[in-house]
């Protein structure tokens, strides 16, 4: 089992910047690849960013060059730094921890986190 605790969210104005934090226990933080996705009210889930556990990471083409994450091991914590918002960033953020088994992956997931963007 993996918990995954989010931080971080909450009411900016456009052009804005939030840095969102997710922390992880109950399992090695380093062998787990992390990610970070939204959800809009009427939309569907969306990968909003990643890091594999080697730290090579992918973003939502809405998001490149605006948006970074990264991982601390030592912490178990990974991060959405989030820069010159949008309103139409505005979404329930949730933190996703997929955990390798011998199967495939686990997937777990954090319990989201308001980020709302105010024009």
């Amino acid at each position: 089992q993996v918990q995954l605790v989010e931080s971080g969210g909450g009411l900016v104005q456009a052009g804005g910047s939030l840095r969102l934090s997710c922390a992880a226990s109950g399992s090695k933080f380093s062998i787990i690849a992390m990610g970070w996705y939204r959800q809009a009210p009427g939309n569907q889930r969306e990968l909003v960013a990643a890091v594999t556990s080697g730290g090579s990471t992918k973003y939502a083409d809405s998001v490149k060059g605006r948006f970074t994450i990264s991982r601390d091991n030592a912490k178990n914590t990974v991060y959405l730094q989030m820069n010159s918002l949008k309103p139409d960033d505005t979404a329930v953020y949730y933190c996703n921890a997929a955990r390798p088994t011998p199967r495939g992956t686990d997937d777990y997931w954090g319990q989201g986190t308001q980020v709302t963007v105010s024009s």
